[in-house]
């Protein structure tokens, strides 16, 4: 089991060596290099995963607990094989993934409930809101299951930037450029942060374009970790920004 639950934010990043369907195959693996695989899934992708939980309805000691056996379930092949990866993308598999295990989960419990007094885990609030969820309401809280994964994607990337930026010494650097990484017109103007920075306004401009195009080179690599062919690496990467800004 687990000891320990990740927080928001998780050190440093993920090295980009595999795709994450690699390592839902290779976290089944019973050596070093298995659990190294199951610690990138789990540290990388559970707060979504836990968050999303938490909006169907559960406590947070029940959704913790929830979204850690939710992950160890990955390790049992049998029990995910039926699902399908809708569009290759990693996001949208694993929330598939965690509906059909919250949906299994509550049948289970109903049952117990018929057999006998046992119980594992309170679904109570659950049951009620599943009764009552609209539509709606579900289609909401998936929406903020792809921006909150958007927003772990991008925040990922931006402590990858600031690592390279770090080993060669320019963390100043990035620290002063990175809000407007993204094209965010606001804030200091570029003959400000020239001062500031004791460059030319010029020389500014260009450590923000080489700045930008490795956020980007980074982004992809990241992106293509995540869906299941370099086809659909572009698309995704319209997705996520479309979903942050919104």
């Amino acid at each position: 089991m687990i000891n320990q639950t990740p927080a928001a934010e998780s050190g440093e990043p993920s090295p980009f060596r595999t795709t994450c369907w690699t390592d839902v195959l290779s976290a089944a693996r019973k050596d070093t290099y298995g659990e190294a695989a199951f610690s990138r899934l789990y540290q990388d992708y559970w707060m979504p995963v836990y968050r999303y939980v938490l909006r169907r309805g559960y406590a947070h000691a029940q959704a913790e607990e929830i979204t850690q056996e939710f992950f160890v379930a990955l390790l049992t092949k049998d029990r995910l094989a039926h699902l399908e990866r809708e569009g290759g993308r990693f996001r949208s598999f694993l929330l598939t993934a965690m509906k059909n295990f919250l949906a299994n989960l509550w049948e289970k419990q109903s049952a117990m409930k018929r057999g006998g007094d046992a119980t594992i885990l309170s679904l109570d609030a659950s049951d009620s809101r599943e009764a009552n969820q609209c539509a709606g309401e579900q289609a909401a809280s998936e929406a903020l299951y792809d921006r909150e994964w958007a927003m772990l994607v991008l925040e990922r990337v931006s402590a990858a930037l600031e690592d390279e930026y770090a080993r060669t010494h320019k963390k100043t650097l990035f620290i002063t450029l990175r809000e407007k990484i993204q094209g965010d017109r606001t804030g200091e103007s570029y003959a400000d942060l020239a001062s500031k920075l004791q460059m030319s306004e010029g020389a500014i401009k260009v450590a923000m374009h080489r700045m930008r195009a490795r956020f980007g080179e980074i982004l992809r690599n990241e992106i293509s970790r995540t869906v299941h062919s370099q086809a659909e690496v572009q698309e995704e990467i319209r997705y996520l920004l479309r979903v942050v800004s919104q």
